[in-house]
């Protein structure tokens, strides 16, 4: 297609031949679709957020209140969605945001290979966790060209820190993403009342169990002991870092280095200070913290404090329109996580690339009808503040 909005035309030319999508292109219907799909103990981690849900339902809400203002008599029969990042020309400005149950979502436990296959499909690039039921090699392999990421969330043993990084840095990921508000999980009442947190139950932990580092630190391996790595894991998990860090995470890969977290413009202005390749505003979507700022307020105070530096964004997103409003405020490239994931319940690879195609079709159209060319022009013209 020549463009993503030329999705559109596709949808309604199968109509005339009586073909239907196979899988929703708005969030509301998508969301129901999964709730149905999924198991009540995984829909409950992935809907929910950190105690009643107030800032879940902010990041979402606050895209409201900011509002494009169109520009006429430009000529946008040809648009370019296309960034810089890291070096490399990606086509959209879109990522799939690190969802550490991932593998959970599909029948058969792989969901983690299926997001990787649906970024081949899509040439959207898939930011891996380090969460995952498959080994982030066999993960990489699967995007085939399409560049991933690799987040991390830094275990408290420097050698299965460094052991995790060289491995993603071997397998071609071509960035680390570390992940700042996570070395304790949020209060999570959908969770806690019904006692369910994955880890604890195995799930998720492929990549630790398959790490040389890690088996070298039980007595015996976890496919004959499961519940002592499980154990071993917990105690492992979750370092506290502090500034003070950043230099031995620089010392030991060559890839670029994103924080992920950084809210606070005198945090990005710190991670700029200590040669951060990017930043990447986010407060896990609500997920780790209750009580705060939508993220989308937050951006652009972050956007212009990290001066030249890219700023990453996710939290809240839902739409196309939603993409081009973090674009226009600054973000380098938008992040997109419940949307697909709820595609890869239902529809395994194809629903989470259906997914994703209709997001970036939203985006090429809203940008061709309010007279944006390019992402420049979005930036140029920006968003306003509206009424609350």
């Amino acid at each position: 297609m020549g463009h993503y909005g030329d999705l559109q035309t596709q949808i309604y030319q199968d109509g005339l031949r009586g073909i239907l999508p196979d899988y929703p292109v708005d969030f509301a219907t998508l969301e129901q679709r999964a709730e149905h799909a999924l198991s009540p103990s995984i829909l409950n981690y992935v809907q929910g957020g950190c105690g009643d849900e107030h800032t879940q339902r902010s990041n979402v809400d606050a895209f409201h209140h900011w509002g494009m203002v169109p520009r006429m008599l430009v000529d946008c029969t040809t648009r370019d969605l296309s960034v810089d990042l890291f070096g490399m020309k990606l086509p959209s400005p879109i990522f799939m945001a690190p969802i550490g149950v991932n593998g959970e979502m599909t029948q058969d436990r792989r969901g983690d290979i299926a997001v990787a296959k649906a970024s081949a499909l899509t040439g959207v690039p898939f930011c891996a966790s380090t969460l995952s039921n498959s080994p982030l090699e066999e993960v990489a392999k699967a995007a085939g060209e399409t560049p991933g990421f690799f987040q991390l969330y830094t275990p408290k043993n420097a050698d299965l820190a460094e052991s995790l990084i060289r491995r993603a840095e071997a397998a071609g990921y071509k960035a680390l993403v570390i992940t700042l508000d996570t070395w304790v999980t949020g209060w999570r009442p959908r969770d806690l009342n019904s006692a369910n947190f994955p880890q604890l139950r195995g799930k998720v932990l492929e990549n630790y169990f398959s790490d040389p580092v890690f088996r070298s630190l039980l007595a015996r391996p976890p496919e004959e002991d499961i519940a002592a790595a499980v154990q071993a894991w917990a105690t492992h998990f979750g370092k506290v870092l502090t500034w003070s860090d950043i230099g031995w995470f620089k010392s030991i890969t060559r890839l670029p280095i994103v924080l992920k977290g950084i809210c606070h413009p005198d945090d990005a202005r710190k991670a700029v200070d200590h040669g951060i390749d990017a930043i990447y505003c986010s407060n896990h979507g609500g997920r780790q913290a209750n009580g705060g700022i939508a993220a989308i307020d937050m951006l652009p105070d972050v956007v212009k404090a990290a001066g030249d530096t890219p700023v990453l964004f996710d939290s809240g997103v839902r739409s196309g329109s939603d993409v081009v409003k973090a674009l226009a405020l600054g973000a380098k490239a938008v992040g997109i996580g419940r949307p697909y994931a709820y595609g890869l319940a239902i529809g395994g690879a194809n629903g989470a690339a259906h997914v994703l195609r209709s997001i970036l079709a939203e985006a090429d159209l809203l940008m061709a009808v309010n007279g944006y060319p390019t992402i420049r022009a979005v930036r140029e013209t920006g968003v306003q503040r509206t009424a609350e």
